[in-house]
């Protein structure tokens, strides 16, 4: 429980609250050499303690339900992605040119799963065409250091493998290191929309809570889908000339509409949904929304009394806060992949540089979707001192993969040796569920977050990216 404990504390939860959560232990679930399933447990029982608590305030329970974390719930939703498929078809989760590459002196990890990332890829390394081979080559001549910032500079991404010394020693790494794992902020603006009271079954914490999501790739879409599980309604906005990858769209859509705007052209639209929003989500690189005058000072200005939701790769400080970045990379720059690979390996006799030996990687992407279940509890949380405390103060949290990755490495502890089990985890078909929609025939992975009367699917199955109208139902 001590993974719980600290994660509730860090999205502002009342200690006295934790005997309400208990877990079903199963072996196998998650297995790595960092404490992934902790992990795991800990984001999802925050984000489920924080509902249950949001439930029972605005439905006047005397108790806050009870809260059950189960691993094999856990473990299947966060490789949901993986699990997912449309018509019987397997989802495409990495292209060709996303992976580690062996460099001059080490190991770089890329992404190029959208189109705009890829040309950039290949136009800081000089390669015409969409060739691993070529690409391969080319890196294979430059040290890993060189090909971070080459590409860096084109505007793609690659991230140099290090180990956790060498992060440790990167000054975005101090800072990372400095900030808690949940930054939280008060506005003086006061003007928060008074929540009805709940009835009914299930109970749905976010009932009458509109999220404006603008967010994209995982953790953000994991946050927004989990509010939208617990009744809120969540409208995603995406620019038209930035199309989502289609099985993204319909791993992370359950639950919300989708809409396109152009905040040049659409911009009376956009604060028109601004103005009656109660939530904002934001998931872009900091800096990145600031010319649309998006950042979390300007919405409160125009928007009093509302929650700000901010999430960035690096966090928004230290020399790397503007650069892009996803799981997979915060993965290689902070020591994880080398943990997780040949270079975390106990035993071993070779002497080859730690930074030669293969690289691994977590058994999910769990810094994408830990943090995005940390995201909605802290949002959830936000609503219920707004409702406690009988004022419509905003408010804004910030969350970073690099700060949840500090956690995972330097934190959490594994449970201890001999910890008695309540099963094991040995296939995923107990948490798995299908129905129709717009896109075809899903199967997918069931939420994890679960609690005593609270809901145990999502109302509506994923649409069709972009097809629904800006507006609040």
């Amino acid at each position: 429980m001590t993974g719980i404990k600290f994660a509730w504390s860090a999205v502002g939860g009342d200690p006295a609250l934790l005997p309400r959560v208990s877990t079903v232990v199963r072996e196998g679930a998650l297995q790595a050499r960092l404490p992934v399933r902790e992990l795991a447990r800990a984001c999802v029982g925050a984000c489920a303690l924080a509902a249950a608590e949001l439930g029972a305030r605005r439905a006047g329970l005397t108790e806050v339900p009870r809260v059950t974390l189960d691993d094999g719930a856990v473990a299947t939703a966060f490789v949901s992605e993986r699990h997912l498929l449309v018509d019987s078809r397997a989802p495409v989760t990495f292209a060709p040119l996303s992976r580690f590459w062996r460099t001059a002196d080490g190991w770089v990890r890329t992404h190029a799963n959208y189109p705009h990332h890829r040309a950039r890829l290949l136009a800081a390394l000089g390669v015409a065409e969409e060739d691993p081979d070529a690409v391969g080559a080319a890196l294979a001549e430059r040290s890993s250091l060189e090909v971070e910032e080459t590409v860096y500079a084109a505007g793609g991404l690659a991230v140099a493998l290090r180990t956790p010394e060498e992060w440790a020693a990167h000054e975005q790494a101090g800072a990372v290191a400095r900030r808690p794992l949940v930054e939280h902020e008060r506005s003086d603006a006061v003007r928060a929309r008074a929540l009805p009271s709940l009835d009914g079954t299930p109970l749905l914490p976010a009932a009458g809570v509109r999220v404006l999501d603008l967010t994209r790739v995982i953790a953000g879409p994991v946050a927004t889908r989990t509010l939208a599980l617990l009744g809120a309604d969540v409208l995603r906005v995406d620019a038209p000339q930035l199309p989502e990858l289609a099985d993204q769209h319909a791993d992370t859509g359950f639950g919300k509409r989708s809409a396109t705007l152009d905040l040049a052209s659409d911009r009376r639209a956009f604060e028109e949904l601004l103005a009656a929003a109660d939530v904002v989500v934001t998931g872009y690189r900091p800096g990145a929304l600031d010319r649309y005058e998006l950042s979390a000072r300007a919405l409160a200005e125009r928007r009093p009394g509302l929650v700000v939701a901010e999430l960035s790769a690096w966090g928004a400080y230290g020399p790397w806060r503007e650069r892009r970045g996803f799981d997979s990379l915060v993965q290689v720059a902070t020591g994880i992949a080398a943990i997780e690979g040949a270079a975390g390996a106990t035993g071993t006799t070779t002497d080859e540089p730690a930074a030669m030996r293969s690289p691994g990687a977590l058994p999910a992407q769990a810094l994408d979707h830990g943090t995005g279940y940390l995201l909605a509890a802290a949002v959830l949380r936000a609503l219920t001192e707004q409702l406690e405390q009988g004022e419509g103060r905003g408010r804004c949290v910030r969350l970073a993969l690099a700060r949840t990755a500090e956690w995972l490495v330097n934190g959490l502890r594994p449970d201890p040796e001999g910890c008695p089990a309540d099963g094991s985890y040995d296939a995923p078909d107990a948490w798995l569920t299908e129905r129709g929609s717009a896109l075809g025939r899903l199967r997918y992975a069931l939420p994890p977050v679960s609690f005593a009367g609270g809901p145990v699917d999502w109302a509506r199955p994923p649409g069709v990216w972009g097809a629904d109208p800006a507006r609040w139902v």
